[in-house]
């Protein structure tokens, strides 16, 4: 399918949606359960090692800090929030923008945690699916939470962007 213009910029809308509401979740696992989230700093950190060479940590948290880390890392959750909200729109098509149903974006978010499992949770020395953090299941479960969150953003985001500004 090819994307206009106006379907990226609409689909990049829908991702800063599903970030921010999934945001808020972890926000509210943080306050009520006490479960914390990733530090984007590190997110970040990880992102500026990578023009020396370096991809994986052991661990991260060990890493040398770099400047404007918690900049980068946010910006770069939020790029990555866009991308994949572009990603599901390609794969879904602009006619799911006009008629959003929440199976599809449900199912997407819950796909999309492959990432920090197999790429992000390595890299960042914590094992594949949090192996090797203090309580894998949590993480792998708060993983498996939020990322459905971002699916469920996906859909309310583009529930929200139709009401505000329908598809033509």
């Amino acid at each position: 399918m090819t994307l206009t213009f106006d379907v990226v910029l609409r689909a990049a809308a829908i991702g800063v949606a599903a970030n921010g509401l999934m945001d808020l979740w972890n926000l509210a696992l943080r306050r009520v359960a006490g479960i914390k989230s990733l530090d984007f700093a590190l997110l970040g950190r990880w992102i500026l090692h990578m023009p020396s060479g370096t991809f994986v940590h052991r661990p991260i948290g060990k890493a040398a800090p770099r400047k404007g880390e918690r900049v980068v890392g946010w910006a770069a959750h939020y790029a990555i929030g866009v991308t994949f909200a572009v990603g599901f729109v390609a794969i879904v098509s602009a006619a799911w923008l006009a008629r959003p149903t929440v199976l599809p974006a449900l199912l997407y978010g819950v796909a999309t945690v492959v990432f920090p499992y197999f790429l992000m949770q390595p890299a960042l020395g914590l094992g594949v699916a949090a192996a090797k953090t203090p309580q894998p299941a949590q993480a792998r479960l708060k993983s498996l939470g939020t990322h459905t969150v971002f699916g469920l953003g996906l859909w309310l985001g583009a529930l929200l962007l139709q009401a505000i500004a329908p598809m033509p």
